[in-house]
């Protein structure tokens, strides 16, 4: 469930209409449901009970805006970063340290420092290069850094390939085959105290098995590594679960049914559990809000073009993702068109052959569910403005990121090589 509903033949955000933002902020634009990423923050924690004090971290990565996070924050979430900037927006938005988990491929030393100082609840090892690299620097500063191995299950996720990450060929985590001699070793490295295990296959998914299949297998893992005699604190479950965006497709699992299947398969297990939602927090809880330019006859449908482009969303470009897409004025009628930004590239179409609400020029639009992994992957592709972001709570509501324009990104002055004879 979302708070954007049609009133009155006019589509509100809770109790704010989107043709009021559209004509004091101009498209496009994303807005924001705080009532909505609270609700979801609330089911997520209620299918979860039972599990003793699992730390739900948000996956960061999925929306970064800092009244988000600041938003998630108050209602008790932790963080999934993967970067020294995720980890100063996590804090500066008010996130204990003690509640961040810090994963990431790349990690880099000055990243690693930072997470040190900060105090960050666990570091999710890819590699044992890493581990030997923090082993150096957290010792070389007196301190001692919690860990745990991102293990590779090898289970497909059976979502998109560019968003499945525990298949044996992907860059993340270790094979789960070598973890205990991965644990085995850190033992021996000073500066670091192995305390937890993750896993994450992927993202947005749409069938529970293999999460059930990758959670057995880690399961099976800490039973070896208890037989070894090390005993584990923490288990990181990852994120993923997927979120409706096509209306007319079954709907994913949702979060009652992802937790009976976590107590079922953790019954046994004495560590903590971490979760990293991202989509599932925050999917439903935005839309990017844009306004008609023109008609363009087509061969066969004509061409919806309008003033959001794919540097505002590039889901559709970058995965085929599908966004519903529907008038803020509907009225009944409907046709088949396709959907395209202004952007000079082939692939800046958001549709093609939707059948959809019929609209002219000027009309006001949204792209739903775009509030995970939309706004966040913005860009001025085209040298176009970078999309403001307005955040709605019941009747009232604030720009929380303001149109960036390109001019205030690169000066106009000349650099002063190019005055040199």
């Amino acid at each position: 469930m979302d708070h954007f509903e049609i009133r009155n033949g006019e589509l509100f955000c809770e109790e704010v209409p989107l043709a009021e933002i559209a004509a004091a902020v101009g498209t496009p634009a994303y807005v924001y449901s705080t009532a909505t990423m609270l609700r979801h923050a609330e089911v997520l924690k209620s299918s979860l009970g039972g599990l003793g004090d699992p730390l739900i971290a948000y996956a960061v990565k999925a929306n970064p805006n800092p009244a988000v996070l600041a938003t998630l924050a108050q209602a008790g979430l932790g963080a999934d970063v993967v970067s020294g900037g995720e980890i100063q927006r996590a804090r500066a938005a008010g996130i204990p340290a003690d509640r961040i988990v810090f994963s990431g491929v790349g990690k880099t030393a000055e990243e690693m420092r930072l997470a040190l100082a900060e105090g960050v609840y666990q570091f999710n090892l890819e590699s044992m290069a890493e581990a030997e690299t923090l082993s150096a620097i957290a010792t070389s500063r007196g301190l001692t850094a919690p860990v745990g191995f991102r293990v590779n299950p090898d289970v497909s996720a059976g979502t998109h390939a560019k968003i499945t990450t525990g298949i044996a060929e992907s860059k993340f985590g270790i094979a789960i085959g070598e973890a205990p001699a991965a644990y085995a070793h850190i033992a021996n490295l000073p500066g670091l105290s192995a305390q937890g295990v993750a896993v994450h296959i992927g993202s947005q998914l749409t069938d529970l098995a293999p999460l059930e299949q990758a959670f057995v297998r880690v399961g099976d893992l800490l039973s070896d590594l208890r037989s070894q005699g090390l005993e584990l604190r923490v288990a990181d479950l990852g994120g993923g679960l997927g979120v409706p965006y096509n209306p007319d497709l079954p709907a994913p699992p949702g979060p009652q049914e992802y937790g009976e299947m976590v107590r079922r398969v953790t019954r046994d297990w004495k560590e903590r559990l971490v979760f990293e939602p991202g989509r599932l927090i925050v999917g439903n809880a935005g839309v990017l809000l844009s306004r008609v330019v023109r008609i363009k006859p087509g061969a066969v449908h004509p061409f919806l073009i309008v003033d959001a482009a794919m540097n505002d969303l590039i889901r559709p470009a970058l995965y085929d993702a599908w966004h519903q897409i529907d008038g803020v004025r509907p009225t009944g009628d409907r046709w088949i068109a396709n959907v395209v930004g202004p952007v000079c590239e082939s692939g800046d179409t958001f549709a093609t052959a939707r059948v959809m609400d019929r609209m002219v020029e000027g009309d006001l639009l949204v792209f739903r569910t775009a509030g995970a992994y939309a706004a966040a992957m913005s860009s001025t592709y085209n040298s176009r403005p970078l999309t403001p972001e307005v955040l709605v709570n019941g009747d009232r509501w604030c720009v929380v990121r303001p149109r960036v324009d390109v001019i205030d990104i690169c000066p106009a002055d000349q650099p002063p090589w190019m005055n040199v004879p």
